[in-house]
């Protein structure tokens, strides 16, 4: 059966076709603009986005098993909600969803609280699901590099108890690993949730000590402040959005984004080889510079 593949042009979902390909999956993807999608041959291409109804159910018909990924936007939760009605109007019970480690502690963050919503949601509609709790991804490094390597700061207020960032190639590949599971199952699989996690549990002046070995120049951390952050982020995106960042980089500094015991030797037993890590993502920019 064909796997629909939501969020598709992102950072992750591009993956998530990528590796479904590999795998001889056959993939649809819904995007807005199928001109920019840029999706590998033989891949279908569904026009519209998450609120069009006639748009996801046309995209629903001869699918079996749903990847869904909601971008962090001011009607998250309302995508996800009719999302996963019409998913089941449709007849697909098989999900993997994306969504972030702590969703059910951090509810004051609002992106959290709309991902331990529809967490709740799969479990009481009977989907059969996987649901992916993913921890900050490395790559959103790459909006910071230029403070890194231009003013030698390390700007993200991470904290000092600890993030264990995650490349968005290991999520895309045990997501693509989950959903040909689920799709290839002869019958409903019981709900799973899988932490995933980078190798390495960083703070603050840890990863600020990682730039200054690479670059041979110091590169300090910039301090726990989120209030600072947010009137950065609030240079260049909505203010709300500047706040949900404010309050999610609270979370970190206070509570830091820290694995279960086994989180990353279950992720390395899935994927078969090691983890991605921070320092060789860093290193990647360093070279790219």
């Amino acid at each position: 059966m064909t796997i629909l593949v939501t969020g598709a042009t992102g950072r992750v979902g591009r993956h998530v076709v990528d590796q479904l390909v590999q795998r001889g999956a056959k993939v649809r993807v819904l995007t807005r603009d199928p001109a920019k999608a840029n999706v590998p041959a033989g891949v279908e291409v569904a026009q519209g986005d998450l609120l069009d109804i006639d748009a996801v159910r046309s995209a629903f018909q001869g699918i079996r098993t749903l990847f869904l990924l909601n971008a962090v936007t001011g009607d998250e939760f309302t995508q996800a909600i009719i999302t996963l009605n019409l998913a089941r109007e449709a007849g697909v019970e098989r999900v993997v969803y994306l969504s972030v480690i702590h969703a059910d502690r951090f509810v004051n963050v609002p992106h959290f609280a709309v991902k331990a919503g529809a967490e709740r949601m799969l479990e009481q509609m009977g989907f059969s699901a996987t649901i992916l709790r993913a921890s900050y991804f490395i790559d959103n490094e790459l909006m910071v590099k230029d403070a890194i390597l231009g003013h030698g700061v390390y700007p993200m207020p991470i904290g000092s108890k600890g993030v264990a960032m995650v490349d968005t190639r290991d999520i895309a590949e045990v997501a693509a690993i989950e959903l040909i599971r689920r799709d290839q199952a002869p019958g409903k699989l019981p709900i799973e949730t899988i932490n995933l996690v980078g190798p390495d549990t960083l703070i603050g002046t840890e990863v600020a000590t990682i730039w200054t070995d690479l670059l041979d120049r110091t590169i300090v951390y910039g301090g726990d402040d989120p209030s600072g952050f947010e009137q950065t982020v609030a240079s260049f995106l909505p203010k709300w959005t500047a706040y949900e960042m404010r309050l999610m980089a609270e979370r970190y500094v206070s509570d830091g984004m820290i694995p279960e015991a086994g989180d990353v030797e279950r992720l390395v037993k899935i994927l078969g080889r090691p983890l991605h890590n921070y320092r060789d993502f860093a290193a990647e920019i360093v070279r790219a510079d």
